[in-house]
């Protein structure tokens, strides 16, 4: 039996965060994937969000995503383009990169950080004891680990054997995407059906399409065909284009079901295990990298004894809110993608109202997960938001705050007197830095705030206390968060 600290069902994008994040922290974890390589089916997910590519820049890779992918200063609201280039960070765009490239990345970063990986088998069942999880593999071998993570999708064996509800709003509609070759030319952009959307687009060879088609009737089978290809494509352009060579096909439905927990036991859950949802919006991949992010930390420091194993809940705490708006942000697109009258006029009164200023800041800043707050009480408007990446000069030089989390640790930062601030007790856990700061402290939708006088910045970037000229309260955060006062 092989034993690790974490094994890791699931070598996606979310689960390959995960295994970086552990890795960095010096955890021995394992994944489990049953793909033989690296290789993606079709393009499916095709881009990053902004906060998405703030936590890459966290750790310091996020330029080689950048270098592959295309920049769009804009967010989409029901076919509506909303110009979000003035997104108070340094990453104010979606990046266009296919899901393939995006795993790829992340699987060499992870390769560098030595992470076992088991491929062509998968977690089949698995025993939770008082200290450790024992795995069963298809493969018919056996793994043991202190913790098992779920990151195998929205049909999660780990969330069933688990026993873990997974409730939500059942289907109305189902979709087909796709990538074929068309004898005829194609019917390029978006439209919006009776039923809902459809579009075409070229692929990056130029002579290749990319399209997804609402079905006329809900479908439920796993495996579509290629003349139900037909009859979609022919119910909603009146063609099927002459569509042939078919080399992705898959379907999927507007179901959107959450996770009751994202904990049991030893066993936890993040991306598409925990949260499913129509892809409108193209949030699942970014949100399951946030999962992991705010996971990962978290798991690191109790796998050490760092701190209790209630630190844990807080993953469900924290995470499992932001999935439920998700949820319901994805079925109001969804509903808002109908091409019949009553919606078209709906769609054209919201596009309207979304172009104004106030409610265009807060949709770009919600759909690029730039606006979302912990609940850490009352304080300051930084507390418990990202940290900005602000420019920072400190005794080694200039630099950004992101650079100071590039090892996956906390960050005392004081921009009071040097000195002025202790961290005893957790000097080897928390960096403490000196700093000093000369402009503006501007956040997504509440706009620019006072700099704070000091601030606690977690691994995931999330602001945990701020200080107000004094120490008060540091202590209890430090505590909280980054385990017991050491001797």
């Amino acid at each position: 039996m092989s034993k690790h600290e974490v094994a890791i069902a699931g070598g996606g994008p979310t689960g390959l965060m995960l295994a970086g994040e552990l890795a960095l922290a010096g955890v021995d974890v394992a994944i489990i994937e049953r793909r033989v390589n690296q290789d993606v089916e079709g393009s499916r997910a095709g881009g990053l969000h902004p906060r998405s590519i703030e936590v890459l820049d966290q750790r310091g890779i996020a330029e080689r995503f950048v270098s592959q992918g295309e920049k769009h200063h804009v967010v989409l609201f029901a076919g509506t383009v909303l110009d979000a280039s003035d997104r108070p960070t340094r990453h104010n765009y979606t990046l266009a990169l296919w899901q393939e490239k995006i795993e790829r990345i992340l699987a060499d970063w992870v390769s560098a950080l030595a992470v076992k990986t088991y491929r062509g088998c998968a977690v089949t069942s698995f025993v939770q004891a008082d200290e450790h999880v024992n795995i069963e593999l298809s493969d018919g071998r056996m793994l043991q680990s202190k913790y098992l993570v779920g990151c195998d999708g929205g049909r999660s064996l780990v969330r069933k054997a688990a026993g873990i509800d997974f409730t939500g709003w059942e289907p109305a509609l189902s979709y087909l995407i796709f990538e074929a070759s068309m004898a005829d030319e194609p019917a390029l952009g978006m439209r919006h059906g009776e039923r809902g959307v459809y579009a075409l687009g070229k692929l990056d060879d130029g002579d290749r399409v990319r399209g997804v088609v609402t079905e006329q009737r809900l479908e439920r089978d796993d495996s579509p065909t290629g003349d139900q290809l037909r009859e979609a494509l022919t119910a909603a352009y009146g063609t099927d284009f002459g569509v042939h060579d078919i080399t992705w096909l898959s379907r999927f439905t507007d179901a959107a079901r959450q996770a009751a927990s994202y904990r049991k036991g030893r066993v936890l859950l993040a991306g598409d295990a925990a949260h499913v949802h129509s892809p409108v919006g193209g949030q699942g991949l970014n949100i399951g990298l946030q999962d992991a992010v705010n996971l990962g930390w978290k798991l690191s420091q109790v796998i050490k004894g760092i701190s209790p194993d209630r630190l844990l809940d807080t993953y469900h705490a924290e995470r499992h809110p932001v999935g439920a708006a998700l949820l319901k942000h994805t079925l109001a697109l969804t509903a808002l993608s109908r091409g019949d009258d009553r919606t078209n006029a709906l769609r054209d009164l919201m596009a309207t109202a979304m172009q104004m200023d106030e409610p265009r800041k807060w949709y770009s800043a919600m759909m690029s997960g730039l606006d979302i707050r912990y609940d850490l009480g009352e304080g300051h408007p930084l507390l418990g938001r990202r940290m900005p990446d602000l420019d920072i000069a400190t005794a080694a030089g200039p630099m950004r705050i992101f650079e100071l989390l590039h090892d996956g640790r906390p960050v005392l930062l004081n921009f009071g007197k040097p000195g002025g601030l202790a961290n005893e007790g957790w000097t080897d856990r928390v960096k403490l830095v000196d700093a000093s700061f000369d402009g503006v402290c501007e956040l997504p939708v509440i706009g620019p705030v006072s700099a704070p006088t000091s601030v606690l910045i977690r691994p995931d970037g999330h602001v945990a206390w701020v200080g107000d000229g004094d120490s008060e309260g540091l202590f209890d955060a430090l505590e909280t968060w980054f385990g017991g006062h050491s001797v």
